[in-house]
Formats: structure tokens, C-alpha cells, sequence
């Protein structure tokens, strides 16, 4: 399909010459130069030009016999090619003048020499560059959608010193070239057509800080991959000189993930420049361009397959985690996945790992990586999540200016996603980003925390996961993984929201205390003290504590059911009771929603609850509800190395999981 892009102007006086690329059209200005009398005009190509005549037949009845056409009448001349020129002027139109008599009055003579000029990319998202294609101009999703995909260049593939490969002007390996994407500009003309014009690779100021363009000079050295594009360079001239067809490589790096102020589009442009002359600027003739989408960082939910499992091993005083760790081990080697310990030596007692990173990925239709977002807290495990970095192996962080702005919503046990949910007939196919926040409304500065604005902006930039902003500033710590959490399931939406719920531990003891167990002990819940069944129920202070706890749970609730397309049947109550210390939450006992999910394994807080006919009634009561969806429950001893610091299992771990089948480019935002 051709387009039109130029007007060229024809001249009686002397000949015009003009250089056209194929798939344009050229549009005729036969009125700037109508002699004195000429009524009407007539218009030759030579063979192979297609001349097309567009009139308002309204206003003009179409020329017959010597096809002579009515000038100021409205009528214009088309003129485009299928084909390059073999010689330079090897086309040839003349636009004649004739007076009422139907004499010549004047010849305007034009020379047209056309080129091809292409530039393409994987457009079809197939992890093919495709030719001549018409659908690289505008980016559109959904299945159907077209465009090119980038990928950030965040991973290390060069030597395993230094920083991540897109800090570097120079390609640094053959695998760094993989995380980038193809551009092939075509070329096809006659030599010395290109004497008087030239070829620019162009971007904008605004994209140039955001990719970088290697040309590829044609061997296997690295050096031989030219920057020619970038922060640095807003164009490139390229050598067109020779004739004949000729292609160009071309690879494109991205740098930056969609963010605040960028919405994830670039620009890659071809222009052919027309010299003017000594004193004047080149006049633009043509331009191709080819759009790109950077790639989304992408989280992926407790229903996808766990790949590698991480805990930390440490002492605490002088007493080593050895059998948390030992627990996690034998739970990852039944769920068949690795596990990775991190040594005391690089986690120096910090054992909050989940808290400190979460693992996605990203992906293009030719490449796929996990990418590890490392959290604003900068604590003791900083400097090993940057050892992630590495071959296919991307690493991204977001951080305030002020490290005063970071606060405890800032750790990514706050960050969680749920599975692919429809709500109101909307599919999210690769699920909703879920982030705890203050309340609507809450005042800065008046006590209240919210995650770092700098963090937010990333996730909701990311576009393809729509997040979703709960309350969780209601506990100490203020952790979405404190009161939910998604388990899989083998009917329904394919899993369950468990959210922990006091009302739902009041109705058991209450059953446990008519049937008698009034006087049981809850080994957990008192540091002091362990109290009975009779006294937790009979303590208005607990009562008081644990119904406002109930009413911040149900505020989430309702967020969750509308925003994740829930009903009730989707949702399972797990007992937890909580204390208020200073205004905010804490567990009274281990906090059982806070749990490592492998599968259908489960790795959950023993919750040293009251002992009823040899078992737990806490531990029998989780494992009705979650046992007959094929879920197999694993009560874990987290209470000296982790509840009393106001953590559990989750808090402690952290897992890779296989990334989503679904190509987020196919979604519909």
C-alpha cells in the first residue's frame, strides 16, 4: 500500500529532478507554473509509472480522446512505482500545457529516480525480523496486535566483574547481542543516486536515553558491533554508497523500563535528507520508522511452578536455624524444586528475604530471563541480591532519593500477586500486583506509611499486571503476606485467597470450649505467660484488639472480591489472632496465612496452638480446609528464629517460579 508523503512541484522553464522511495505516492503541483492561456494540461510517463488523476466528478467530467484535463479544476496527478530504478533519472513525466485551442503551450519536464528504503523488525512478534512490512508504525495489543518487543538489557552477560551489560557503550559478548533486538535496514537503487542525499538512523531526545543502536560491520569480532545511537548520539549517517541492494544490521538495546513519564514506546527512525545547499539544512524526503514496546517486568503468583527456593542460615544468640532450614529442605525436595541457602557469611543475620527481593522476568518473542527487583530496604541481604546478576540473569531496583523516604511497606513482603483473575468480563491473564498502603485519604507525616512513590511508579508503569492498593498499615510491620496469601486449587478459579481471620479462631475455640477444652493452653500466646482457651475468650482487651484486626481484614476483603472478581466461595478464613501494640497489629500466635507455597506443598508457621485429643486444634482445623483441595500441609517451627520478631515462613524465604506460558503482549490493558 502506498502513502502519500511529497508534493514535487514541476517547472516549464527548466526540468525538475526528484529521488522517490517505493511505497509513497507523489503528488503533482502542475498549477505552480501555468502559462498565460493554458486552459487545460495533459500528463506522459514513461512505462512502468503509474499516473493516477483524482477529481471531484461533480466539478469535472472525465478527459476523453487526447485526455487533456481542465486546469484550477481541482484534479490531481498521482504519480508511484513498484519497482527501484535501474539508472539514476531513468523515469521520465511530462505535463503539457495547452491553450483553448487545444495547442501546446509549455512542456514541464520530471526526472524521477526511485530507491527502496526499509526498515523492519520482528513486527509480528514470531522472533522473525519480517520484509516491507506495513504494520511497524503504531503499537496495538492483544492477539492480533502488532509491534516490536525490546528487552531491557539488565543481566550481565560479559565478564562477571562490572555492572549490568546495558552500562557499558559496547557490546561485551556474543550472548549480549541475544537480549537485543534485530533491525534490518534495506537499501535498493542505482549508484550514485545517494550523491546529493543521505541516509540518517534517527531518535528522538526523549528516546535516546532510553536504547542504544549497534550497527553489526559484518564479521564475528565484537568490535566490529558499532554504537552508533544512543544518549549520546541522536543520529547516525549511513553508507549507502555502491548501488544495488544492499542490507544492514542493525541491533537495539533497550535501557530502561517503563516508568513515571515513559510508557514503555520507541521510536526508531529512517530518514532520506535531500541536500538544499552550502548555507541551508537538508530537506527531509522520506521516513520509515519502527515502534518498540519495552518489555514489562512481570511477577508471577503462588499458582505458578516453584523453581528454586531460597532461606537464609544464621544464629541467633549463638543458636543456628539449622532445623528451619532443614524443614524447608525436606518441604523444596518434595515439591521437586532446588533450594539455595544463603550462608550467614552474605546475609550477616539478616534473614528477611523475602522481604528484600522478588523474582519476575521479562520477555520478547525471541528471549525470556528472570529479572530480580531488589527493594528500597538496603539491608544487610542488599549485596546479595546483586549477585543475581549475571548471564540471562536481570537485575532492577527503584530507590527514593531520600533513603528517610523508605519505610517498612517499602519490603516486598508487601508485594504480592494473585493468579489470572476475570472481573466484570475483564480478563487479567497474568493477574493483579497487590501492594499495601495507608488508608484513602490518610494525611502525610500524621503516623501513617505508605509504600515509596518511586516503587509505585515502576509497578503501575509495568501496565500488564493493573495493581491493586490494599490496607496494611493497620500492622507493625505492615505486610500484605501478613493476612493473605494464594494457594492453587483443583476447581473454581484454579486456587483459593486464604485470609487470616480472628473471628474465624474465636468461632473454633468457642466450639472447643463447649466441647469442653475450655482449660487448654495456647502454648503461643504470651511471651509471659501461656494462657487457656477460657481466658482468651473471656479477655475483653483480646476481644476488643482482634475485632478491630477483623474489621482492617474485611476493609481488604471487599477491595479483593471487587478487584479480583471473588465471591465468598473463593475465599478461605484461616484462624489467627492478633494484639495491638501502640496502635498496629501483631500475630498473638504464628501467623499461619504466612506461608511458603511449593505446589500443592505448603510449608505453614506452626502455631503452637491448644492441644486437643493428641493434635493441635489450630493445625487440624488448617488442615480441614485445605486438605481436600490436594493440598498437603506442613506445619514448620518458625516461633524462635522468626515469630518473635514479628515474621514466619514466608518472611523467611523466597522462590523463583516458572514464568507464565501467556505472552503479555497478547493482553488487552
Amino acid at each position: 500500500m502506498t502513502t502519500k508523503q511529497r508534493v514535487v512541484r514541476v517547472c516549464t522553464e527548466r526540468p525538475t529532478y526528484a529521488v522517490c522511495v517505493l511505497g509513497t505516492e507523489i503528488s503533482l503541483d502542475v498549477s505552480g507554473c501555468i502559462p498565460k492561456g493554458a486552459t487545460h494540461f495533459g500528463v506522459q510517463g514513461t512505462a512502468g509509472l503509474r499516473i493516477a488523476l483524482i477529481y471531484d466528478p461533480k466539478f469535472v467530467t472525465e478527459s476523453t480522446g487526447a485526455l487533456r484535463w481542465p486546469l484550477k479544476s481541482g484534479v490531481e496527478v498521482i504519480v508511484s512505482m513498484n519497482r527501484p530504478s535501474s539508472a539514476v533519472n531513468d523515469n521520465k513525466v511530462r505535463v503539457s500545457y495547452y491553450g483553448p485551442t487545444g495547442e501546446i503551450l509549455a512542456n514541464a519536464l520530471l526526472y524521477l529516480t526511485f530507491v527502496a528504503i526499509s526498515l523492519n523488525a520482528d513486527t509480528n512478534r514470531n522472533g522473525v525480523v519480517q520484509t516491507n512490512s506495513t504494520n511497524k508504525k503504531k503499537w496495538t495489543w492483544g492477539p492480533n496486535g502488532k509491534g516490536a518487543v525490546l528487552l531491557v538489557n539488565c543481566d550481565r552477560d560479559g565478564p562477571s566483574f562490572g555492572n549490568m551489560d546495558s552500562a557499558y557503550s559496547h557490546v561485551r559478548s556474543q550472548e549480549d547481542l541475544q537480549d537485543m533486538s534485530l533491525v534490518i535496514l534495506t537499501t535498493e537503487g542505482p549508484a550514485g543516486v545517494f550523491e546529493n542525499h543521505k541516509l540518517l538512523l534517527q531518535v528522538s531526545v526523549s528516546d535516546a536515553s532510553k536504547l542504544r543502536v549497534f550497527h553489526d560491520g559484518g564479521n564475528a569480532s565484537l568490535s566490529s558491533y558499532k554504537p552508533v545511537l544512543g544518549p549520546d548520539k541522536l543520529s547516525y549517517t549511513v553508507d549507502v554508497s555502491g548501488g544495488g541492494k544492499q542490507q544492514r544490521s542493525f541491533f537495539v538495546e533497550g535501557l530502561a523500563f517503563p516508568d513515571a513519564g515513559f510508557e514503555g514506546l520507541l521510536y526508531l527512525n529512517a530518514t532520506l535528507l535531500e541536500a538544499s545547499g552550502q548555507n541551508s539544512l537538508d530537506t527531509p524526503v522520506f521516513s520509515d520508522t519502527v515502534v518498540f514496546r519495552v518489555a514489562p517486568w512481570i511477577m508471577t503468583p503462588n499458582t505458578m511452578k516453584p523453581l528454586e527456593v531460597f532461606v537464609c542460615s544464621f544464629e541467633k544468640q549463638s543458636l543456628p536455624n539449622k532445623s528451619f532450614v532443614e524443614a524447608v529442605r525436606t518441604l523444596a525436595k518434595e515439591a521437586n524444586c532446588k533450594l539455595t541457602v544463603c550462608p550467614k557469611e552474605e546475609n550477616w543475620g539478616d534473614q528477611w528475604i523475602q522481604d528484600e527481593m522478588e523474582f519476575g522476568y521479562m520477555e520478547a518473542p525471541h528471549k525470556l530471563f528472570p529479572v530480580v527487583f531488589d527493594s528500597p530496604r538496603n539491608r544487610d541481604l542488599d549485596a546479595y541480591v546483586k549477585k543475581f546478576l549475571g548471564p540471562d540473569f536481570g537485575y532492577v531496583t527503584r530507590e527514593p532519593k531520600n533513603q528517610s523516604d523508605v519505610s517498612d511497606l517499602d519490603s516486598f513482603g508487601n508485594l504480592d500477586v494473585s493468579p489470572p483473575v476475570t472481573v466484570e468480563g475483564k480478563e487479567y491473564p497474568l493477574g493483579r500486583i497487590l501492594i499495601g498502603n495507608s488508608l484513602p485519604g490518610a494525611l502525610e507525616g500524621a503516623g501513617s506509611r505508605k509504600m515509596s512513590q518511586v516503587v509505585r511508579d515502576f509497578l503501575y508503569a509495568q501496565k500488564v499486571q493493573s495493581p491493586v492498593e490494599l490496607y496494611s498499615d493497620w500492622l507493625s510491620v505492615g505486610h500484605v503476606d501478613e493476612f493473605l496469601t494464594f494457594v492453587p486449587a483443583p476447581d473454581r478459579k484454579g486456587f483459593r485467597l486464604l485470609l487470616a481471620s480472628p473471628f474465624a479462631c474465636y468461632k473454633l475455640f468457642k466450639e472447643k470450649q463447649s466441647e469442653g477444652y475450655g482449660d487448654v493452653l495456647l502454648e503461643s500466646s504470651n511471651k509471659e505467660r501461656k494462657k487457656t482457651i477460657d481466658e482468651i475468650l473471656k479477655n475483653k482487651t483480646y476481644y476488643r484488639d482482634n475485632t478491630y484486626a477483623q474489621k482492617c481484614i474485611d476493609w481488604n476483603r471487599c477491595i479483593l472480591k471487587r478487584k479480583l472478581g471473588l465471591s465468598e466461595g473463593d475465599i478461605i478464613d484461616i484462624p489467627q489472632l492478633f494484639t495491638l501494640n501502640w496502635s498496629r497489629a501483631e500475630a498473638a500466635f504464628p501467623n499461619m496465612v504466612n506461608m511458603l507455597v511449593l505446589g500443592k506443598h505448603l510449608g505453614i508457621p506452626k502455631p503452637f496452638g491448644p492441644i486437643i485429643d493428641g493434635q493441635c486444634c489450630l493445625e487440624a482445623e488448617v488442615r480441614s480446609l485445605l486438605e481436600p483441595l490436594g493440598l498437603t500441609c506442613t506445619f514448620i517451627n518458625d516461633f524462635f528464629f522468626y515469630h518473635v520478631d514479628q515474621g514466619e515462613v514466608h518472611c523467611g524465604t523466597n522462590v523463583r517460579r516458572e514464568p507464565f506460558s501467556f505472552h503479555w503482549w497478547n493482553i488487552v490493558p
